[in-house]
């Protein structure tokens, strides 16, 4: 009966513990741009349907299209030197090269040229978007976590209770 009981234990810890490693990978908030939309946890593309290009968030990518060719880079193309991309929109897509289905996506969101009505993460004031290095409460936010932290800690030299 102990050996049950000890089993059922651990595979009651296991089985937690899975949990949070997927939770917490299924997050990415702090590593979406300042200029990506509010209200979304986890991000693997944006779709900006204005210039139809597209972003990879995780790797910090852009994807145009050029000559029939796909190309990947850290910055967008000079013929987009002056795009603002706080105020155009953005499409969530969780899907692997989305660009490869590029057609499906530009027909979808064609309705969406034009407007510019998401909030981008830099103006929000939702705090867990201050985890975000480039909000411009981050620094802010990094010190209250410290000074959180901090208290946390026993600052006396005592040998606790006996």
């Amino acid at each position: 009966m102990r050996r049950l009981l000890v089993l059922l234990v651990a595979v009651l810890l296991s089985s937690t513990l899975n949990a949070q490693i997927s939770i917490s990978l299924g997050f990415n908030i702090d590593r979406q741009p300042a200029w990506g939309p509010t209200g979304y946890d986890h991000v693997e593309y944006y779709y900006l349907p204005d210039i139809e290009v597209y972003y990879n968030v995780p790797q910090h990518r852009y994807y145009y299209n050029q000559g029939g060719r796909w190309i990947s880079s850290s910055s967008l193309p000079s013929r987009y030197r002056g795009f603002d991309l706080y105020n155009s929109y953005k499409v969530v897509v969780n899907e692997p090269a989305p660009y490869r289905n590029h057609n499906k996506y530009r027909e979808q969101y064609s309705s969406f040229k034009g407007r510019h009505d998401q909030q981008p993460i830099r103006d929000s004031r939702d705090s867990k978007y201050y985890a975000n290095p480039n909000h411009p409460e981050h620094n802010n936010w990094v010190k209250q976590q410290k000074h959180n932290n901090d208290k946390g800690k026993s600052k006396g030299k005592g040998r606790g209770n006996k």
